[in-house]
């Protein structure tokens, strides 16, 4: 055999599932179709954040977390419904990750040399239910070095397993079919791919130049998801959420592509909850972009205002950073406004300086480079939006500005085919928000939800601006984004135990096959149900992956 266990895909998920294989003396052949600087795949582009649960950060904030609590959320997000089925495994995967995030994981990722920022996010704070979907508490720990940094040891791992001939890589390598024989994967099947040095995230040559098979005792799949093909998005559309939109911006490379989920379909996975998915609400078009239609998501704080592409401030939950897949079923389910594919936040100076931040590590020099100074220097103590935010601002095609709202929502109105902003209504919106500023009580979610976030140290210090009025001209001048529907997670896939062995349509072990990260769900073919608490694609990758290794590994012996 070429190896004991073949690894298609070299993103994180493969990347740690090689080192519990590697570090147990196996031999692994490494696959991918890209060229070796994809080395980490979607997660070297993340803003690393990771969900832990009674962290030591948690508590040096004040944040009192419990197992209890994460598990109550979780369930309240993940909403599963189809336990007798579909549901069957991804059930068992949750409660064993939120239990790892609880327990084991923040020793684990220490101990790989991973470390965390003080400051703890406070992602998807809910639907405003105590069962419902969201956090309630902050959970999204930032590592240094961005996801950058938390795929670094990884890579350095299989890098020393490559020097000590344990691992091989097959960069270039496409897998188009996975060899079945006597019942059993028994290896990859697919194409050789031209060389090309494209820069990392950038679309390489599909021009295959020659064939190739490998054999093993075991194959792991880790290839990602669909969130590239924007084709098989909308197919998989689900009707809940309405109709899916005719444009969307991307956030993530064109390799993610979702083909080895047809292809371990043909070899006897079982593949569920193809119609749950993940898609932000708040992308812009990257003015600098790596890849095609490159979007950017926005990590908003709670203080900007939310409008449809009527000019309607969007009703509680769809406040930002509440209920992204909330949001989205609002925008793309209300009849009047289903049509059009963006949605606006309208801010101010004093808000975009305190509280944007963008996801990527591209987007976070500062974190990614681990400049502890630099990030004291500019997200602290610094005057002024931080540097990747400000450079949106100046060059960005869904960025306007302007010191009075109506020359503003004149400006908002150009970058849209005809103008659909009445600026009396978005006055009268805004206004009626901004009396309630005027004493320390309020009706209005919105406001409530601020005053709420600035009892948290961790968002009263660098998250959320000093509660103030929008048309307050010292606050000045204003702003408006013009928000896209971002593609980014497949929250279903292949079904699998938790061991991480792909499971047939009869629930049986696919003998010979196992799958992670987000090909599977981030684990069981959908961990998170319907809806994600944020910091959890990461960890999902990590932890799905380490369960898939260290069972390659047993079976190999």
């Amino acid at each position: 055999m070429d190896a004991d266990v073949i690894v298609v895909g070299a993103g994180l998920a493969g990347l740690v599932a090689a080192h519990e294989l590697t570090s147990r003396g196996r031999r692994v052949a490494l696959v991918d179709q890209e060229n070796a600087a994809n080395l980490g795949g979607q997660a070297f582009w993340s803003f690393g954040g990771l969900f832990l649960v009674g962290s030591p950060e948690q508590r040096r904030l004040g944040v009192k977390d419990s197992f209890d609590l994460a598990w109550s959320d979780w369930q309240g997000s993940a909403g599963f419904d189809r336990l007798e089925d579909e549901d069957t495994w991804a059930v068992r995967w949750a409660r064993a990750y939120v239990e790892w995030a609880a327990g084991e994981k923040r020793s684990w990722l220490t101990g790989h040399g991973i470390s965390f920022l003080p400051t703890v996010g406070w992602a998807e704070r809910g639907d405003l239910r105590a069962d419902g979907h969201g956090n309630s508490v902050p959970r999204f720990h930032v590592a240094w070095g961005t996801g950058t940094g938390v795929v670094e040891p990884f890579v350095g791992h299989a890098r020393q397993a490559s020097r000590d001939g344990l691992l091989t890589f097959h960069h270039r390598h496409r897998v188009d079919e996975l060899v079945v024989r006597d019942g059993a994967v028994s290896g990859v099947r697919g194409a050789v791919l031209a060389p090309d040095d494209a820069p990392r995230g950038v679309a390489s040559s599909r021009e295959a130049i020659g064939d190739f098979e490998l054999t093993a005792q075991a194959v792991i799949v880790t290839s990602g998801g669909i969130g590239a093909d924007h084709d098989i998005v909308r197919r998989h559309w689900p009707e809940r959420l309405g109709t899916p939109p005719r444009e969307m911006v991307t956030g993530v490379p064109a390799h993610v592509d979702g083909r080895m989920l047809g292809i371990s379909e043909r070899a006897g996975a079982r593949l569920v909850n193809r119609d749950r998915m993940w898609h932000y609400t708040e992308g812009v078009r990257n003015w600098d972009p790596v890849w095609h239609g490159h979007g950017i998501r926005i990590l908003p704080g709670p203080s900007s205002m939310w409008f449809d592409a009527l000019g309607r401030r969007l009703p509680e939950p769809c406040l930002p950073g509440y209920d992204t897949l909330g949001t989205l079923k609002h925008l793309r389910t209300t009849e009047d406004i289903a049509g059009y594919d963006h949605s606006w936040f309208i801010l101010t100076q004093k808000i975009i300086e305190k509280e944007f931040a963008l996801s990527g590590s591209e987007q976070n020099p500062d974190i990614t480079a681990k400049d502890r100074t630099g990030f004291l220097r500019e997200r602290v103590l610094g005057k002024g939006a931080p540097g990747p935010v400000d450079a949106f601002l100046r060059e960005g095609a869904d960025f306007v500005t302007a010191p009075a709202l109506e020359q503003l929502v004149e400006r908002m109105n150009a970058l849209t085919d005809k103008p659909l902003l009445d600026a009396a209504a978005v006055r009268r919106r805004i206004e009626a928000r901004d009396r309630q500023l005027g004493h320390s009580f309020s009706k209005d979610a919105q406001v409530q939800g601020i005053r709420n976030a600035r009892r948290y140290m961790g968002d009263r210090l660098g998250r959320v601006a000093t509660p103030h009025r929008i048309l307050d001209p010292a606050a000045g001048p204003l702003i408006g984004v013009k928000l896209h529907i971002l593609t980014r997670k497949t929250l279903g896939g292949i079904q699998t135990d938790l061991d991480s062995r792909a499971l047939d349509g009869e629930g049986r072990p696919v003998e010979g096959l196992y799958a992670a990260g987000e090909v599977a769900g981030f684990g069981g073919g959908g961990l998170h149900g319907y809806n994600a608490l944020e910091g959890t694609f990461l960890g999902g990758c990590l932890f799905s992956g380490r369960a898939a290794g260290r069972a390659a590994a047993r079976q190999t012996a």
